[in-house]
């Protein structure tokens, strides 16, 4: 997954922002898991207290419970944490086109874009394979290649396929559809 989740405008630390701000900790809790959910609360506490002190404490308060609050949140995906990255990343196009679709409802856009994506990728494997396939008589070398861009495709395919078919958040490969 792109740095979204571990940014400073990611949506982890808007909440965790917004949580400060309001003095609300169950605006960040729905980003981690139960088993995190206490080492939050207490790095919340914590923050809060020290953010009392102001100028640069609060401003290092304020970072460790962002930096808290997004490893607690990738531990949670099982996933590692990083450190925190900065705001204005370039995330792609996808990112924000689910951000908009969840903002909206409406999905058109999303489909679009991965479909687009999908078919521009599947069309430029299976020409390349296909022109390969050609050539492939006219000796063992180019058998060789055009097998290659074969099962090329074919392995991209499924693991698009079992991407696609993955459980949300998976960072260990689990997917719901063998």
């Amino acid at each position: 997954m792109p740095p979204h989740c571990d940014s400073l405008d990611g949506p982890v630390v808007s909440a965790a922002r917004l949580a400060l701000e309001t003095d609300e900790v169950d605006l960040i809790l729905p980003y981690v898991d139960a088993d995190g959910e206490h080492e939050l609360r207490d790095a919340f506490d914590r923050a809060r207290k020290v953010r009392t002190l102001g100028g640069e404490a609060r401003d290092v308060a304020d970072r460790w419970f962002f930096e808290t609050a997004v490893r607690v949140h990738r531990a949670g995906e099982g996933a590692p944490f990083t450190g925190l990255k900065p705001a204005g990343l370039d995330v792609g196009p996808v990112i924000p086109t689910a951000e908009r679709a969840l903002e909206t409802g409406n999905l058109d856009e999303l489909v679009d874009v991965l479909s687009a994506a999908v078919r521009s990728e599947v069309e430029r494997r299976h020409g390349h394979a296909m022109a390969l396939k050609q050539l492939a008589g006219k000796g063992l070398a180019e058998a060789r290649e055009y097998v290659e861009a074969m099962l090329g495709l074919q392995v991209w395919a499924h693991g698009v396929y079992r991407q696609v078919m993955a459980d949300p958040h998976s960072h260990s490969g689990a997917h719901k559809h063998d």
